[in-house]
């Protein structure tokens, strides 16, 4: 896979400019109303998932089109663990949710991982909709009439909770994948891995490493959406859907960067919703959102975070072409 543009910088200004997102995200319930809220929560949890798939992909190189399945086990952990029989406290769910996702995606990940390309991301297709299946026949799952989650009436506690796993994922990744040294060998994995075999690097278990971190994340932020929700089912929160969204999102923001699925994921939810609301469950809805998606993948190919590097280049291009100008006119004037 070829190599992606790098997103290190300066690690106090990324992770200032985190803080002061998060913390001008946090005076939102203090200005509006409750609907943005939840639309502001929504934004949080796909930016999450979003990230989710850019460690595999974007950072590790392996595309899985199967990252569903671990948002779904984390929320049908959460949602069976705060069942009556079992009456779990909300916050101890997240942990195992976690444990599990990751304990799957190590199982999974040992012999899927050895698989190159397409191979791989049928593989991850096939588990996720194994997990479907399972849920849907299974009883302590509900079978197809899903589970019911104590209903908590509390916008705010959502956003805050989701906003929370969010930038602290971001953090993590961010601080793993450009700052240690395991993303400087996940990218030597993505980008020779006979090479980075060759300096000594154990790249299975690196890709392993990465593919657990890729499914922890999801794992915590569905079992957040199961208790957000009140209600999950298989198709709900196993929907394949799911998983399209979450790709374009991030090819969208710009695949392989530290904030690039954060921009994907704000962009197309917010989009979304208001196409949704503007034009319904309509085919002109899908329409606009295909075209819209088409034209960034064509004229950004690095996503929107290339935006910025873009501005930089077109002011150096008329710096250079005034300072022209100017020498021009001043060779005419000695003339």
């Amino acid at each position: 896979m070829s190599k992606r543009p790098a997103s290190g910088g300066n690690p106090y200004l990324n992770l200032g400019v985190l803080a002061v997102v998060v913390a001008v995200m946090c005076l939102l319930p203090l200005m509006t109303s409750p609907y943005y809220v939840r639309v502001a929560t929504g934004v949080a949890l796909w930016a999450g998932i979003a990230l989710s798939w850019n460690v595999i992909c974007g950072y590790a190189g392996y595309i899985s089109f199967g990252h569903v399945a671990f948002f779904g086990i984390g929320a049908y952990t959460t949602a069976i663990l705060m069942q009556p029989q079992h009456d779990w406290d909300f916050w101890a769910t997240l942990p195992v949710a976690a444990v599990i996702a990751g304990a799957v995606a190590a199982l999974v990940g040992w012999p899927a991982l050895r698989l190159k390309g397409a191979y791989f991301a049928i593989a991850t297709w096939a588990l996720a909709e194994a997990v479907r299946e399972l849920t849907t026949v299974v009883e302590f799952t509900g079978g197809s009439g899903g589970l019911s989650t104590p209903i908590r009436a509390d916008d705010n506690f959502f956003f805050y909770t989701m906003l929370g796993a969010a930038a602290i994922a971001y953090a993590v990744c961010y601080l793993l994948l450009e700052r240690s040294k395991f993303g400087f060998k996940v990218k030597a994995v993505r980008d020779n891995e006979i090479a980075a075999r060759a300096q000594g690097i154990n790249t299975n278990l690196v890709k392993i490493q990465a593919f657990v971190l890729s499914a922890v994340i999801p794992a915590v932020l569905g079992g957040i959406n199961a208790y957000w929700i009140t209600f999950i089912n298989p198709q709900s929160v196993l929907n394949t859907l799911i998983t399209d969204q979450l790709v374009v999102m991030v090819l969208v923001g710009g695949l392989g960067h530290a904030w690039g699925p954060a921009l994907g994921a704000a962009a197309m939810f917010l989009l979304q919703e208001q196409l949704r609301v503007s034009y319904g469950e309509t085919t002109a809805y899908i329409i606009i959102v295909g075209a819209i998606v088409m034209l960034i993948v064509l004229f950004l190919p690095d996503g929107l975070v290339s935006l910025g590097r873009r501005a930089r280049r077109m002011r150096l291009i008329r710096q250079y072409l005034s300072r022209a100008r100017d020498d021009l006119v001043k060779t005419e004037a000695r003339q």
